[in-house]
């Protein structure tokens, strides 16, 4: 059995082989198909629109915790992994892995939690099926034939088109983070407490409107499983996350010090300057990004995951509490990804996505609630008094927008 490595988030890839269909893979809806039920080599069939499914099922057993697998072989092409965490205590999160990239991930699988769902699409090859703390942590899975041609004609003209501007987007939105973190550590440098704070807010967003494409980018020398270069880690991690061998870094290092501890030591201001350097080299590595419309989709799901896992519990501004910034921030990034899908999205299948459309406006309303100009980052602070009172209100809202969303990704994948 391999160490348990820690880690924090979805969609991990490594930028020197990255692939669109690498970079985001969560939370979309998969068809049913004819999977052979026992991983003994059977190949499924493609389901209906060309989309494969792969069941994953961790159940406990006499000697560790079991990650089975529905077949071990797949046509190339979109595939939908559905994973289901039946019993199993020591595993908690599955991952789709290639030469150390991580093409797919679902975490914070707790036993009975329900099936969760991510497509991606893959070309012939073998890849792997990563169950950290299994008995077994890694199970092939083979891919045969080539990847099916890209359709053509105007629904998959506008779904790539819209691909390619949104990729504009989150490029812009990885610069002007750099800008953002050089007025952080300049305040920090000047040992300017209140202006750093504020700098902290403005700040943060840029990397929550983009996280599901750029996170876990890999510094060169490192493995994808490796914190030590693990840019998401680096940036974002938080202290429920902190692996103990990496130790302290990245945006809620500088948050403890600035709202829990309320001062700048030297310390201080070495976060914040390898904070600027992690976000430089997360620029670097992420030019010229390329994605598939099904990316877009998958990423937007990831987002809300992002959304109900740590800003709605409070979890990830635990010194500032400005989770809302945040929550805007991912939603924001989310709406993003499906106003370029839109346009394509319209010729497959109008309706869904104007009901989309609608669950986001519920979203934008339910959070205008919030906004105070006075706040830091504009919304007031998530407080534990707040959370008690609102926290389910906010969740379901969410999810509302989450069930509707997660069908995008199969249908932009297939363009039907």
């Amino acid at each position: 059995m391999s160490t348990r490595v820690v880690r924090r988030k979805p969609a991990v890839v490594v930028a020197s082989a990255l692939t669109a269909a690498a970079l985001v893979a969560l939370s979309a809806c998969g068809s049913s198909s004819t999977n052979a039920d026992g991983p003994g080599g059977n190949t499924s069939s493609p389901a209906k629109g060309g989309v494969s499914k792969v069941d994953v099922k961790l159940v406990s057993g006499g000697s560790g915790d079991v990650c089975q697998l529905s077949t071990a072989s797949v046509p190339a092409g979109p595939v939908t992994f559905s994973v289901d965490n039946v019993s199993a205590t020591a595993v908690n999160e599955v991952e789709l892995l290639s030469d150390q990239r991580i093409l797919g991930e679902k975490e914070n699988l707790a036993p009975g939690l329900g099936t969760e769902t991510f497509t991606v699409t893959l070309g012939g090859g073998t890849y792997q099926v990563y169950c950290p703390g299994a008995a077994q942590e890694m199970t092939n899975l083979t891919v045969t034939g080539q990847a099916a041609p890209a359709a053509t004609g105007s629904v998959a003209q506008l779904l790539q088109q819209g691909a390619t501007q949104y990729a504009t987007y989150a490029t812009a939105q990885i610069t002007a983070m750099v800008s953002a973190t050089q007025k952080l550590q300049q305040a920090v440098d000047a040992g300017d407490l209140h202006q750093a704070q504020v700098d902290y807010a403005e700040a943060r967003p840029y990397y929550e409107r983009v996280e599901s494409d750029v996170d876990g980018f890999v510094l060169p020398g490192f493995k994808a499983t490796d914190n030590a270069g693990n840019l998401d880690y680096l940036i974002d991690m938080r202290a429920s996350n902190l692996d103990p061998k990496v130790g302290w870094s990245g945006f809620h290092a500088v948050e403890r010090d600035l709202f829990k501890d309320k001062k700048i030591d030297a310390g201080t201001k070495q976060y914040a300057a390898k904070l600027t350097q992690h976000v430089k080299d997360l620029d670097s590595i992420s030019k010229g990004l390329t994605y598939k419309p099904e990316d877009l989709a998958n990423g937007a799901a990831d987002l809300l995951d992002e959304v109900q896992s740590s800003k709605i519990t409070g979890e990830e501004e635990d010194f500032s509490h400005i989770d809302l910034v945040d929550f805007a921030a991912n939603v924001e990034g989310a709406e993003e990804a499906f106003a370029y899908l839109r346009p394509g999205l319209n010729k497959i299948d109008a309706s869904l996505a104007a009901t989309v459309a609608q669950r986001f406006n519920d979203v934008d309303t339910m959070l205008d609630g919030y906004r105070d100009a006075k706040a830091l980052g504009g919304y007031v602070r998530y407080t534990p008094a707040v959370k008690a009172k609102d926290a389910n209100k906010l969740s379901q809202t969410v999810q509302a927008l989450q069930d509707v969303l997660s069908s995008i990704a199969t249908k932009v994948a297939t363009n039907s």
